[in-house]
């Protein structure tokens, strides 16, 4: 400012002694004027510059370097300068804000005050079939038609979510998707969804379990409270006394044996993976096998089955000795629950092609049709509740399989042909498998550990 007023005042002094110089005391005050009218016109011109570099948006160099308007240029400069950062560093947030919301597991859509959507992420309109681009400006509720959603829009409460069919879903892959409101602004909503297919089925399944469970064990239950009441309220025979008593001791065997099977299942779920560390000969397992199902086979009154336990090779299973003695047994004993007496049961273990190795279990059992096949590892599932239970299974057995199999790195095959029986294989990876000679296998054996 001071060189401002100082430049004023030497253009009046110079344009005062110009006119002095010319034309005496009246020209000196003529020469004042001219002289401030000098500086007003040149100063009107470098304003004028300024005004022209401001409108063009002050991107090129300050027109004017020195004085008040070339230090009101390089301020301006350094503010526009500023605010392009702030902006270019607000604009990198919001794009890393919506790349971490792209990134999310969970829906994100953004709605105005309208329901009109302003932006949603790919898992939203994954989750509810809306095209992030083509559907923007468009009203929610056209797009997601499902009654259950229209009912919750127009209520006041949001505090709850509502669960819909998602855009992908279908008989056989169910799809079902958890969504949310939440106010926010000046009557806008996010929405918020979520895939909630596994949580709904792992609900279902524990509902189905708990049902199962319930059933099994109130079956014998009942048997043995009837039992009980009768021997307390009537006075009989030896002989009668005798057999309910034993008809009372098999239904506590059926619970004890339900009992084990789900600890089992437990037991198998919650403990870490077998290691490779623990070596069991091959030969020692089918032994063990071919014993319980020989006395499974009298107990069930079916001693005319024709047995055949083959070991084609002598190799050792690295794992754990009791799981897997409980996932080829189980296989085994399901052989002989089904099949009638007289039937044939073979037992084979075999080097395959590729390295691995196979122990399979052949009956001529009634077979099992093809749509039950998928199904034959869950947890109660039985083709005829009828004969599982005359055969006392617990409907367990060929989920312990699975879980065995699945922790030993292991491959579980079905083949059955209705009216022709059943083959159930497991095939152990290669490398939980070494061939060992016969000499050195029975100098090594060990017995392997109980199955539950």
């Amino acid at each position: 400012m001071f060189w401002r007023v100082a430049s004023f005042l030497f253009c009046q002094l110079v344009g005062g002694l110009a006119g002095w110089w010319l034309a005496g005391d009246a020209g000196a005050e003529v020469g004042i004027i001219l002289g401030g009218v000098t500086w007003f016109v040149f100063d009107l011109l470098r304003a004028a510059r300024f005004l022209r570099w401001l409108r063009r948006g002050a991107e090129s160099e300050v027109p004017v370097r020195s004085g008040l308007w070339g230090e009101s240029g390089e301020r301006v400069r350094k503010a526009l300068r500023a605010r392009d950062r702030a902006t270019q560093e607000a604009g990198e947030r919001l794009q890393a804000f919506l790349a971490a919301i792209q990134a999310s597991p969970n829906g994100v859509v953004l709605l105005d005050a309208e329901g009109r959507i302003e932006w949603c992420n790919e898992t939203a309109g994954a989750h509810l079939g809306i095209d992030p681009q083509r559907d923007l400006l468009q009203l929610i509720g056209n797009l997601l038609r499902d009654p259950a959603f229209a009912a919750y829009q127009g209520q006041a409460d949001y505090s709850r979510d509502v669960v819909v069919t998602g855009r992908d879903s279908s008989p056989s892959r169910p799809l079902r998707v958890s969504v949310q409101l939440h106010p926010y602004g000046h009557g806008r909503k996010l929405l918020l969804s979520r895939d909630v297919t596994s949580v709904e089925q792992a609900e279902a399944m524990r509902r189905d379990f708990v049902a199962n469970v319930s059933h099994e064990i109130r079956t014998p239950l009942t048997v043995l409270g009837g039992f009980i009441e009768t021997l307390q309220n009537l006075p009989l025979p030896e002989v009668d006394r005798a057999r309910y008593l034993d008809l009372m001791a098999q239904q506590a065997q059926r619970m004890q044996t339900l009992v084990s099977d789900l600890l089992t299942l437990s037991r198998l779920e919650g403990s870490p993976l077998p290691g490779l560390s623990d070596w069991t000969p091959v030969r020692q397992l089918m032994t063990q096998c071919e014993q319980e199902a020989r006395a499974l086979s009298a107990v069930l009154g079916k001693a005319t089955h024709e047995f055949s336990f083959d070991v084609a090779e002598d190799a050792e299973l690295a794992g754990s000795p009791s799981e897997l003695l409980s996932a080829m047994s189980n296989l085994v004993s399901n052989a002989v629950r089904y099949t009638p007496a007289g039937g044939r049961i073979q037992v084979v273990w075999r080097a395959l092609a590729d390295g691995r190795a196979e122990f399979a279990v052949r009956d001529t059992g009634p077979g099992v049709a093809p749509e039950h096949l998928p199904r034959l590892t869950e947890r109660f599932y039985r083709v005829d509740r009828s004969r599982s239970r005359e055969t006392g299974g617990t409907g367990l057995g060929l989920a312990i399989v699975k879980h065995v199999v699945q922790r030993h790195g292991a491959e579980l095959r079905i083949d059955s042909t209705l009216g022709a029986g059943s083959t159930f294989a497991i095939a152990f990876p290669a490398a939980r498998l070494r061939m060992v000679r016969r000499a050195a296998n029975d100098a090594s054996a060990r017995p392997a550990t109980a199955a539950p």
